[in-house]
């Protein structure tokens, strides 16, 4: 069974045809099931605009559906028209082309008579004046005829498929398409999109695999998922190109050589070590022609990672991965393009994407009309397109080189939006991370006793839910919308992957899975703890529910309880958190004796207008966040937890709007060994703003005046043109000025687990355990914390959720950041039920 669909609603992408199967015309029987869902690309909308929420209430109805037998000389005629006018409209009216194309259109008018059906025929003869007589006989051979000089090859790309049926209806489609068309070539990125055919449609499969074989069907892209190149870590990043280039080798004997990620909001300068470390060549990626404020000044690039690694990458100037094979589409090809001096050969991206479908029977005809202008390549792979271009432009020798992140200047809210997907991300891939490692560990166990077996199903099944939801992180999207992968259900795996990653057990042990020392304070509860734990606790809280202690490892080693002593207490330092008021007058390095926070400044949380242009739940505008709604959010009730020279902690609630928060700040020990200074802020928040956008804010001491009324002219601590932010496999620098448009672009970006602002001598850096989106202007640093678009989702964020950040001062050098990052994100804790060995 095939189905098409009535794409998004909109006429050009419009699908009316199903063709019945030639076996069935023998039997003169057929059987078909017509399937009907009424959506749009994001659901239904409540008003007709693309992202609004959608309309629960809206109903439809089936007004009518027809078998006929279409004349097939008449839809012929109406391809050609269409061409005709196309080149009309795209070409200066100073060619001879358009003024022959002109000529043609007004005289099949003239000839057409409704009639008639003769005149059909005539006014197809009128239109071979233009494409050529007879062209439409020579079928695949018409794209062999042309000039040479300048190439666009065409490429079908179906996005990432919401559903299993949706991958099957397309893919069905796209093998009929074949058949009718030998020249067609058809790609899918998505190892997870073939995992569902096999397992789902066994049938269709082998008929895939079939065209897989003879080089029309085209597996690329190697990821497990086409995913977000923004916020998955570097190691799930490896695991993408795994577990999807073992998929590939397994089923179809062979690897991806092309990396495909045409929508995916920013690109990691850590990407090109992966991909040449996965055996790929090639990457293409369309999404940075989306950028708001400068344009991506190259179509064919090198593109250089954080390590020096290149890769071939090439951007379609055509700036779209669902073109629809106009004439517009194929000059656009060529007269955007913006490394003709190295290269003149461009990709043709088209077919009916985001919600799926693929390329039309209309628009494999279009390019038949259409070969001409500039001459059109088909029947290639992405692969072969890519050593062509890399034979023309030298390896690369020719093309202009592009270093570090390719960062996308346009979804930045996408960092924020939907925290608990944020969350869930990052937790688990620390989660999966730390339980290999144990189990790795546990492995030598075998040495001693043979019952125990690595979990390496149970691991791998958790693996591949985390790189399932990887589409997930860099999107906001709304609940109603993608069956099977809708963030409740991203949240119900990543809640599957914490029960199975930590199965409860009846002794807790410590294990420090990070390659630093650790000295740690736990909190530990009191009650129901036997004499020997509590004797192990140096400081109960104020309620005396839980009892802190301190944790000492070696790397990558067990960890043990310190006992008090004399000796212990003498190491530590006093510590204070009565500044803490809901905002933040003074933060103290108390083994510097250094103050971080400007005299009459506050830092803390800050509420920010967030109404972008458009594409509410996705956008962020520069413009939008110079509104202060709330600049200083102070608090009503501020009591302290726990006060002493081990941990101390205040607790704030403060109040805006209809929304509340209970913020703590706690302090951890200092130690005279050189453990860090680390205030630990967790928060409480019961959300319900509409369009504000919540930020947490430090603002450090600088040698100038800063640019923010709100702060006077004061001595230098710290000053640097540049802040440090983690990314995949490393670290960029972004400037903390904005001198140019594109240091203006930059005003936030996708960080991990730190930013960093330091100098000669001392720097502080600030801490994330799931947040993403950071920026550092001037002698500001800031999280986003919270943000509350309407659409699609009209709930996004809205209720309660959990909070965390840190910050840390530091007097050596980045490695002591990096082992605050690494300390900060991968505590382990495991329920093991009996004695470690």
């Amino acid at each position: 069974m095939r189905s098409y669909d009535l794409h998004y609603g909109r006429r050009p992408t419009i699908r009316v045809e199903y063709i019945i199967p030639p076996d069935a015309l023998a039997q003169g029987v057929h059987e078909f099931v017509i399937e009907s869902s009424c959506n749009g690309m994001f659901s239904i909308p409540w008003n007709g605009d693309t992202i609004a929420p959608p309309d629960m209430n809206r109903y439809f109805s089936l007004a009518s559906a027809d078998l006929v037998v279409p004349n097939m000389d008449a839809w012929g005629l109406l391809w050609d028209f269409q061409t005709l006018t196309e080149l009309v409209d795209t070409l200066p009216g100073t060619t001879p082309l358009q003024n022959k194309a002109l000529t043609a259109a007004n005289a099949i008018m003239n000839a057409s008579n409704k009639g008639d059906p003769s005149s059909i025929r005539q006014a197809r003869k009128i239109a071979e004046g233009v494409f050529g007589a007879g062209w439409e006989n020579k079928g695949a051979d018409v794209y062999k005829e042309g000039g040479k000089k300048s190439n666009v090859w065409g490429k079908y790309w179906a996005p990432y498929s919401v559903t299993q049926q949706k991958v099957a209806r397309s893919w069905a489609t796209q093998v009929d398409l074949m058949e009718r068309y030998p020249e067609h070539r058809f790609a899918c990125s998505s190892a997870q999109q073939y995992k569902w055919v096999e397992e789902l449609y066994p049938p269709l499969f082998e008929r895939v695999k079939a065209k897989i074989l003879s080089g029309q069907f085209q597996p690329n892209g190697g990821p497990r998922a086409e995913n977000d190149a923004n916020m998955p870590s570097g190691e799930v990043l490896i695991r993408q190109f795994l577990f999807g280039q073992r998929y590939f080798e397994s089923r179809f004997g062979k690897r991806c050589e092309t990396v495909w990620l045409p929508d995916s909001f920013g690109l990691t300068g850590g990407l090109p070590q992966i991909i040449w470390g996965s055996g790929i060549k090639y990457f293409f990626t369309q999404k940075l022609s989306w950028n708001g404020i400068n344009t991506f000044p190259h179509s064919t690039f090198n593109w250089v990672g954080i390590d020096g690694t290149q890769v071939l990458c090439h951007m379609t100037p055509v700036d779209t991965y669902t073109a629809q094979a106009t004439v517009g589409d194929v000059n656009k090809g060529l007269t955007n393009h913006k490394n003709l001096e190295s290269s003149d050969t461009s990709l043709l991206v088209f077919g009916n994407g985001d919600g799926g479908g693929g390329p039309l029977a209309k628009m494999l005809e279009n390019l038949g009309l259409t070969s001409m202008l500039p001459p059109v390549n088909m029947g290639h792979s992405v692969d072969e397109f890519f050593e062509h271009l890399e034979g023309d432009c030298q390896e690369g020798g020719k093309l202009p080189n592009w270093y570090e992140i390719c960062m996308g200047y346009f979804h930045r809210g996408t960092y924020t939006s939907h925290g608990s997907i944020k969350k869930g991300n990052m937790h688990s891939e620390i989660l999966l991370r730390d339980v290999e490692h144990i189990a790795t560990l546990a492995s030598l166990y075998r040495l001693q006793k043979q019952d125990y077996v690595y979990p390496k199903e149970e691991i791998d099944e958790c693996w591949e839910k985390v790189l399932l939801n990887q589409f997930l992180p860099g999107s906001a999207i709304s609940n109603w919308l993608f069956s099977g992968m809708v963030y409740n259900d991203a949240e119900k795996l990543y809640a599957e992957i914490k029960k199975q990653a930590l199965d409860s057990g009846s002794k807790i042990v410590g294990y420090n899975t990070t390659p630093f020392p650790r000295w740690d304070i736990i909190k530990i509860p009191l009650s129901g703890a036997n004499a020997g734990l509590k004797s192990q606790v140096m400081q109960a809280s104020d309620d005396m529910r839980e009892g802190y202690a301190i944790m000492e490892s070696s790397p990558c080693g067990p960890r043990e309880l310190r006992k008090p002593s004399n000796e212990l207490h003498a190491r530590l330092l006093p510590v204070s958190a009565d500044a803490f008021e809901g905002g933040i007058t003074s933060l103290i390095d108390v083994k510097l004796k250094r103050e971080l926070i400007p005299e009459g400044a506050t830092g803390g949380l800050i509420i920010f207008g967030d109404c972008p242009n458009y594409w509410d739940a996705w956008g962020e505008c520069i413009m939008r966040m110079l509104k202060y709604i709330a600049s200083k959010l102070r608090s009503l009730l501020r009591s302290p937890m726990c006060r002493s020279y081990l941990h101390a902690a205040v607790k704030a609630q403060i109040k805006h709007g209809q929304s509340t928060f209970g913020s703590t700040a706690g302090e951890i020990l200092v130690d005279g060994d050189g453990s860090r200074s680390l205030f630990n802020f967790d928060a409480v928040v019961d959300w319900h703003q509409r369009h504000e956008f919540l930020k947490c804010m430090s603002r450090i001491h600088t040698r100038a005046p800063h640019v923010y009324t709100t702060l006077v002219e004061i001595p230098l601590v710290i000053h640097n043109d540049n802040a440090t932010y983690e990314t995949q496999s490393g670290y960029v620098q972004r400037p903390t000025h904005k001198n140019t448009t594109w240091d203006i672009a930059k005003f936030e970006i996708c960080e991990h687990k730190y930013t960093d602002l330091s100098e000669f001598g001392y720097g502080v850096a600030i801490l994330s355990e799931s947040k993403y989106g950071f920026s550092c202007i001037g002698n500001m640093l800031r999280i986003s914390l919270l943000r509350s678009a309407t659409a699609p989702d009209a709930e996004q964020d809205q209720g309660k959720c959990s909070l965390g950040w840190g910050t840390i001062g530091y007097s050596l050098n980045h490695m002591v950041v990096g082992r605050g990052k690494y300390e900060r994100g991968t505590l382990m804790w495991k329920m093991f039920s009996q004695e470690p060995q």
